[in-house]
């Protein structure tokens, strides 16, 4: 390539050394990439420079950076991605959006095709920052050796500032492979020297809706967990006696069959408010756009955000609040002071979400042949200890983890948000894992998401990053197979073929796997697969014609 340098290079002296500096500095350590020469400096700093970084490679870059999302998520520390230029670049657009929506702490950065021939037509010359200006918190491209370690340092900042996300870094390989500025990059994420963030919104007016209500239901989301609000969130609904209904990260920050999960009791919660306070989530399509209470009478909304431009302006809003969401929780708890007028109400939806489990049993345990897909969750729950990272990465399959599966720490659930991408799972759990060494990991993938990113069951292998796998093997894209039916009254280009032996193509790849077709080996074959301390593929094969029953409103 008539573009590098010829000259021995310092592994420290370069601006690429300077962009890991800069990463470690602001907490990284682990970069997840797949190899490009765009980007070389980065791998010989990371590897043989000053400031080492472990390096895991994938088998699509979109893996790269849905695994370091995971790590931004579990970690609350930016997670950082490395790809090279042009398709190398453009294949994470989604991933990126996907971190985007979920608020996700995340730094790319891109390789880019040589400064000094721009114009000219050089390999994958591409002007690629302003494709992600829309899905970041900032998209740039670096210009000279110079800026390269402070711009990397700035990208962790802002990244994992409130209201989280991502950001892309890009810089031409001749930039990255120019000596480096002599400043080292200043590390450093979250809030600026440590200060609190104010807060904005009138708590005593949000104190004296909790206090004349009688019906109300507090929203948990994943904006919780990321500012470090859990136990704030928690102290606030005991101390209260309020019940919480949780989405993405949020699950967990009340542990499932506290008294005051109520989960399970989504829909007569939502539809039978008169108040719902609404936290660290957006009022979107999963909790009905924010629409609370009887038709006739719909409820009043608070929403509280991390951020103010987190706070939802598509409705009205009986009283909003925005800024670090421990101090908020913890103020507005003391200005309240006790439970309210809504015992009654509580109980009956604790016997609601009670009721919910027991009305269950029959499915869970169900003898059906083919298989149910919730018996593989009667089979697998007693199985989940209350450290096992949960993964959801499908459609059909997935939405019964949603209805069964209730964590009893934060932290311990992923899934894709709001923007859904299928296919996240596999780089999920290697992040996952590098993230968390020793905890028990668990992917649930449909085998329609298995096929876009199943080939990184190598790099679990290679990098020897043990995780259990269990499929929901339904021979079909279940999500659009039963609404296509609903609108034409049948189905095209929904199926896929019956029984494929996804199993085997792990046990390919170096790990292991099984395939099950009875509802009494699920159980066996689960613990097969956490003893085996590999990548083990558990490939149930469920019956197609049963769809998880959907409402707009509930579980």
């Amino acid at each position: 390539m008539s573009h590098l340098p010829s000259l021995a290079i310092d592994s420290n002296a370069s601006a690429g050394a300077a962009v890991v500096e800069a990463a470690v500095n602001a907490g990284a350590e682990a970069m997840f990439t797949l190899s490009g020469a765009h980007i070389f400096p980065l791998y010989d700093a990371a590897h043989r420079g000053d400031a080492p970084l472990r390096m895991v490679d994938v088998r699509h870059e979109a893996s790269a950076v849905f695994a370091a999302e995971a790590v931004g998520k579990l970690t609350r520390t930016p997670g950082f991605a490395v790809v090279t230029a042009g398709p190398g670049v453009t294949n994470v657009l989604s991933p990126i959006t996907q971190a985007c929506f979920a608020g996700a702490p995340l730094v790319v950065f891109g390789g880019r095709a040589p400064e000094f021939t721009w114009g000219r037509g050089a390999l994958q010359e591409l002007d690629q920052a302003p494709i992600f200006s829309t899905v970041t918190k900032g998209s740039r491209t670096v210009r000279t050796a110079a800026e390269a370690g402070t711009a990397t340092a700035e990208a962790f900042a802002t990244a994992g500032r409130a209201h989280r996300g991502p950001v892309f870094l890009e810089a031409g390989i001749d930039i990255l492979f120019s000596p480096r500025d002599s400043t080292p990059g200043a590390g450093g994420v979250g809030e600026e020297a440590g200060a609190p963030r104010a807060v904005t919104g009138d708590l005593e007016q949000i104190a004296a809706l909790i206090r004349a209500a009688e019906r109300p239901i507090v929203v948990l989301g994943g904006d919780v967990w990321s500012d470090g609000a859990e136990g704030a969130a928690l102290a606030f609904v005991e101390t209260l006696g309020l019940p919480v209904v949780s989405n993405g990260m949020g699950r967990g920050i009340v542990p499932g069959g506290h008294p005051c999960c109520v989960t399970r009791a989504r829909k007569p919660a939502f539809s039978g408010c008169d108040l719902a306070l609404v936290i660290g989530t957006p009022l979107d399509f999963r909790i009905g756009y924010g629409a609370f209470g009887p038709y006739d009478a719909p409820a009043a909304v608070v929403h509280l955000a991390d951020s103010p431009e987190q706070v939802a302006t598509h409705r009205p809003l009986a009283a909003s609040a925005a800024g670090d969401l421990s101090t908020i929780l913890t103020t507005l708890g003391d200005l309240v002071g006790h439970p309210g007028r809504w015992g009654e109400w509580v109980n009956g939806l604790s016997e609601a979400s009670r009721a919910a489990y027991l009305g269950d049993g029959d499915i869970l345990a169900a003898q059906r042949d083919p298989i149910h897909p919730a018996r593989i969750y009667g089979e697998l729950m007693p199985r989940l200890s209350d450290d096992t990272i949960v993964i959801g990465d499908g459609g059909d399959f997935v939405s019964w983890a949603g209805r069964f599966i209730h964590p009893k720490r934060p932290g311990r659930w992923l899934d894709p948000g709001p923007f859904g991408c299928l296919g996240a799972g596999l780089g999920a759990a290697i992040g996952a894992r590098v993230a968390d060494p020793d905890s028990p990991i668990v992917l649930l993938v449909g085998d329609g998401a298995a096929g876009m990113s199943l080939m990184d069951v190598d790099t679990l292998v290679r990098h020897k990053l043990p995780i259990v796998v269990v499929m929901g093997n339904n021979s079909a894209w279940g999500l659009e197979k039963g609404p296509m039916r609903m609108v034409y009254s049948y189905d095209i280009l929904a199926d896929l073929a019956p029984q494929t032996r996804y199993d085997e193509v792990v046990r390919a790849l170096g790990g292991a796997g099984e395939l099950v077709t009875r509802p009494e080996a699920i159980g066996p074959a689960i613990d097969r697969a956490f003893a085996s301390g590999v990548p083990y593929l558990v490939n149930i094969v469920t019956d197609p014609e049963i769809a998880y029953p959907r409402s707009t409103t509930g579980l």
